[in-house]
This record gives structure tokens, sequence and C-alpha cells, in this order.
């Protein structure tokens, strides 16, 4: 497969994973669970709270001791692990921590995807400039398109679409093996 096509499927399904239920996660609270606003408010900070240390964290772990792409790799795999525990989940205190625990997974793996994609366009002398942009706007359009997906199969208001975004962050976590190497 052509390498900028191999990395625009990486971008695609980065987003796609967080499209699934990030913007319907409400309605499967309000309606499924039917909990209240305050029960559930506490959910967005999860990514808040992952953010401030794991892009960093892993950052050291990729430049020191890891390949980016298998670091990568092992993050989503273990987000979508998390994702299919979200349905069992009946409490919303429980749920905070199994969302903080899937967003422990998922944050850094943004900013991963993105060194990922420069480091292999600059070893094949690509014009990272140039080349990125596109490959980064098929992340939006995999948002979107995850977000089609979980309205159009009835998804949105039932635990279906943390099943969605785990099998496919799953396997992203896999095709992340087969990108070339990104080594520390």
């Amino acid at each position: 497969m052509n390498l900028k096509l191999r990395l625009t499927l990486m971008s695609f399904l980065q987003f796609f994973v967080w499209g699934a239920w990030l913007i319907t996660i409400g309605t499967y609270c309000f309606n499924a669970k039917g909990w209240t606003g305050s029960q559930f408010g506490a959910i967005f900070s999860t990514m808040a709270i992952a953010s401030l240390f794991m892009p960093a964290l892993t950052g050291i772990i990729a430049d020191k001791w890891m390949n980016a792409e298998k670091l990568y790799g092992l993050l989503h795999i273990a987000y979508g692990i998390f994702l299919f525990f979200v349905p069992k989940v009946n409490d919303p205190d429980t749920l905070y921590y199994v969302i903080l625990g899937a967003m422990i997974c998922y944050m850094p793996t943004i900013s991963l995807s993105n060194s990922i994609a420069y480091s292999i366009l600059k070893q094949n002398k690509l014009d990272v400039i140039k080349e990125f942009p596109p490959i980064r706007v098929w992340g939006t359009i995999g948002f979107i398109a995850a977000m089609w997906l979980t309205n159009l199969t009835g998804s949105k208001a039932n635990s279906n679409q943390f099943i969605i975004a785990g099998i496919f962050a799953i396997i992203l976590g896999i095709y992340s093996f087969t990108l070339p190497k990104c080594p520390p």
C-alpha cells in the first residue's frame, strides 16, 4: 500500500475511534442510564486530566525505549479494551474511572500519530509541510464518519457506540504494527 495512503488510514482511524462515542456519550448516559448532568459532567474532565501528563510520559517512552508505532499500537489496543468495559458499567462513578483509563491510553496517541507520520515522511524524504496536512484532514473525516456510523446504526443512545469504537481501536492498534519503524 502506498505510504501516504497508509498514513492517511492511520489518521482516519485515529479520530474515528474517538468520534464514535465522544459526541454521543451524553445521549447514552442520559437516555440509556438515566443519569443527571452532574453525574455525567465529570466524564469530560478525564480528557483534560489525561492530557496533562500522558503525552509527556509516552513521549519519553517513545524517545528513549520503544518504537513509537509499537507504543501507539499498544495504547490503542488498551484503549479498545477499556471501551469494551463501558457497557458493563451501571454507576457514574465507575464510568468516570473507566473513561479515565481509556483517556490515559487515547490522549497521548494524538501526538504520537503526528510524530509517527512526521517520522515516516522524513524517513522517505518527503516534505512534511506539504504532505502532512492532507493526511491529517482524513482524521477529521474519520471523526465525522464515526459520528455518522454511530447515528445511522441507531447506536448513539446505547452501548454499541463503545463496541464500535473498541473494535476499530483494536484494529488500529494491530494495524500500527505494520507501519514503518519509528525507533527511539
